[in-house]
């Protein structure tokens, strides 16, 4: 095929990784063998405008236009000098290069300091006296938001490191707003964008370019670079799809957001995209498109006339980072917290191991959408073979597996096939808190290279939960968040407040719990966010079910997601936000615990429901769940060696054997009767993780029982045993 395409991550998403999409679908057009290009404009912006040349511009653009500033802008305008002296600097560091200049920044007089560096009392409290490269991290972070917060006062009030004129895009049922904004003259950081890409169309010469919009914060830069290509190169054609377009735009009827682009794809990517590469080619009419909208005539029309079905996970390839200016993002650490931090620090390499959600019933989720209703998983060995490519492409072994819940059958096979193939990894998933996240499971994900997962509490009452359709309870989540967290696992929680018909009772003891749950240990991180309806969730699609009324019933021309609702019989939620921000915020720093939570709000909260112990008692009163028969039984250690010896007590002697197991850390020796001995020595090479014929616990136990006489629940319950299962002898 001769068409080139172009394939854009427009601003902004992350600082210190790509956001994946552009990688999926150049990996998916490598296997047709079509010329793909990628950049993530996002950072390329970020880079341009935090520089000394970026900075000279910005003072200049505030000293010629005069503005009246607060104190703290006319802080940093003042010490403008230091910030374009400093900031080359600073980035550099924050890229990972320039590691020592971490001193400095820790001595506290090299970088100018403005409000953000109000609350740095505690540093040495956050990361110890050895923490000098983290710490320096978080000071040069601060940094950065300091002059962010310039920008949006005095320049661009639309300015954010993840996001752009994200209220335009967010609930924008008509485009009108947006429109007033693309045709008024270019904002300061709309000069660095598109001076930018006018480098990449120069370039690269492409016949198409792909905007992919995953969020609301992304559609405005993303117009705006039509608009651009459409001015300056009217030959080419564009194309948006992503997140955005996929949940908001499936009703489009505004005939001018194609004064911008060509085209708008939904769902998944590839066919899609393919199919529209054919048109341009010439194979294909515009007819036999798929699942697109365009122009015609003045209206829109919906395209969807392919008979080419979605491609199956297998065959979309391995995504592609190729392009990507991998050793350029930054790593900032907005909170000392070590969970929450994944977000922002490091490089991670995004992949999905399923497609969908395997869970696909909470009622506040998109489960109509394809994305999330579509349920298809990889194998473990194209999963691996892609992570051992991924690994050789970049460089780098961090893994962000960004499934919707990643499900627990194939994150095992997965840690044992990592095992297996000997690969070095770090990686973090999002998960469901389900039973089936047992101590021995999590115990499996670490030893494959798992440190973190995060999970959807949601709002924790165990009534809201079963509306939800969560399959989960309050004893459920902190049983399995406590097996994660004794495995050596961080746990980050997403919590909701203000789903339908929740009262003031509930959310006061939904907030003791998620207390009970950090003071506890057992989670380490969370996000509070209030419950937003969507037109394609259960609640969306049968509110009267949720006792609430859907205000704009009239859907726009334009997005069409989020639905405005009132709930007659909740509490007013809205008044709980800026509390909740503050405990959480407290508690993800391990302070905070006892104080009263009526303290975290300036009006009258009744007292909690809940019991001061919850938590611990539920963790405590674990209850005994009899073994399976089925249930495999994998040895993650090596072979031992042995010794054989008679012990004598009471004048009888025992002829006894003693096992000596070496681990990454010490020896574990268990003495064992001569014959248990020597059949656990025999079947230790049966159940060793390499091997992928993995035995189950009843063929254990009828072999055991057969060749020495004994009664094997006695055997494996005993201390010996216990001793091996604590070391990697596990239940799966």
């Amino acid at each position: 095929m001769t068409t080139k395409v172009l394939l854009i991550t427009p601003p902004f998403t992350q600082l210190n990784t790509p956001y994946p999409a552009t990688a999926y679908l150049k990996g998916f057009l490598n296997t047709r063998s079509i010329v793909s290009y990628q950049c993530d404009l996002g950072i390329e912006t970020i880079l341009a405008l935090f520089s000394s040349d970026g900075l000279r511009s910005l003072f200049q653009e505030i000293n010629i236009k005069n503005l009246e500033l607060s104190n703290n802008g006319k802080r940093i305008f003042n010490l403008r000098n230091r910030y374009v002296e400093t900031i080359d600097q600073v980035i550099s560091f924050l890229q990972g290069k320039n590691r020592l200049l971490a001193h400095l920044i820790c001595n506290r007089d090299f970088l100018p300091e403005a409000s953000r560096f109000a609350n740095t009392e505690d540093l040495e409290w956050a990361f110890g006296s050895l923490g000098i490269h983290d710490k320096a991290k978080h000071l040069a972070t601060l940094f950065l938001e300091d002059l962010s917060d310039l920008i949006k006062e005095a320049i661009d009030p639309h300015f954010g490191f993840s996001r752009y004129a994200e209220r335009l895009g967010r609930s924008a049922s008509d485009f009108r707003e947006i429109d007033q904004a693309l045709l008024a003259p270019d904002s300061f950081t709309d000069t660095f964008l598109l001076r930018l890409l006018k480098e990449k169309i120069e370039l690269f010469r492409p016949v198409l370019v792909a905007l992919s919009v995953p969020f609301p914060g992304n559609l405005y830069s993303a117009l705006k670079c039509g608009q651009w290509i459409k001015k300056y190169f009217p030959e080419i054609k564009i194309v948006m799809g992503g997140g955005f377009p996929n949940t908001e735009l499936r009703s489009l009827t505004e005939p001018r957001v194609f004064n911008y682009l060509d085209f708008i794809t939904l769902d998944d990517g590839e066919a899609p995209l393919l199919n529209l590469i054919e048109y341009l080619d010439g194979i294909r009419d515009l007819t036999d498109l798929k699942r697109t909208f365009t122009r015609k005539n003045g209206q829109v029309i919906y395209l969807n006339g392919s008979t080419k079905k979605d491609f199956p996970q297998f065959e979309t390839g391995t995504p592609d980072y190729s392009d990507f200016k991998l050793d350029a993002y930054l790593s900032v650490i907005e909170m000392a917290n070590p969970m929450h931090r994944l977000w922002s620090d490091g490089r991670w390499n995004k992949l999905t191991l399923a497609h969908g959600c395997y869970w696909s019933r909470c009622t506040f989720c998109d489960t109509s959408l394809d994305y999330i209703g579509r349920y298809e998983p990889n194998t473990v060995q194209v999963l691996c073979n892609r992570i051992e490519e991924i690994i050789r492409q970049t460089g780098q072994i961090g893994f962000h597996f960004v499934d919707e819940a990643a499900p627990p059958a194939l994150m095992k096979a997965l840690a044992l096939e990592i095992i297996r193939r000997k690969v070095t990894v770090v990686w973090w998933t999002n998960i469901r808190f389900e039973k089936s996240f047992s101590y021995d499971l999590c115990f499996l994900l670490k030893e494959s290279g798992c440190i973190a997962v995060s999970g959807g509490l949601e709002v924790a009452s165990d009534r809201l939960l079963g509306m939800i359709n969560k399959g989960v309870s309050i004893a459920k989540v902190a049983k399995v968040t406590e097996n994660f967290t004794r495995a050596g696992i961080m746990v980050h929680t997403y919590l909701m407040y203000g789903f339908p018909t929740q009262t003031v009772q509930e959310t006061i003891d939904s907030l003791e719990v998620v207390r009970q749950l950090f003071e506890a240990g057992v989670i380490q991180s969370g996000f509070w966010h209030q419950f937003a309806m969507t037109a394609h969730s259960p609640v969306g699609l049968n509110p009267s079910q949720f006792k609430v009324i859907i205000e704009n019933k009239q859907p726009g021309t334009f997005a069409n997601n989020d639905l405005i609702h009132s709930d007659p019989t909740g509490a007013n939620h809205e008044l709980f936000s800026e509390g909740l921000r503050k405990l959480l915020y407290n508690y993800m720093h391990g302070i905070g615990f006892d104080i009263q939570l009526s303290e975290w709000f300036d009006f009258k909260i009744p007292r909690t429901s809940i019991q001061p112990d919850l938590i611990r008692q539920t963790i405590a009163n674990q209850e005994y769940e009899a073994v399976s028969s089925s249930v495999k039984i994998v040895w993650l250690g090596g072979v031992p060696s042995i010794r054989y010896y008679t012990r004598k007590k009471k004048n009888k002697s025992y002829e006894m054997a003693e096992l000596t197991f070496s681990n990454k850390k010490q020896n574990l020796i268990i003495q064992l009767k001569l014959e248990e001995g020597n059949w656990l020595l025999e079947r230790l090479p049966e159940i060793l993780a390499m091997n992928p014929e993995q035995i189950t616990y009843g063929e254990l136990e009828k072999c055991f029982e057969e060749q020495t006489g004994a009664d094997f629940v006695l055997f494996w319950n005993s201390p010996m045993i216990k001793h091996l299962r604590e070391s990697g002898l596990l239940m799966l």
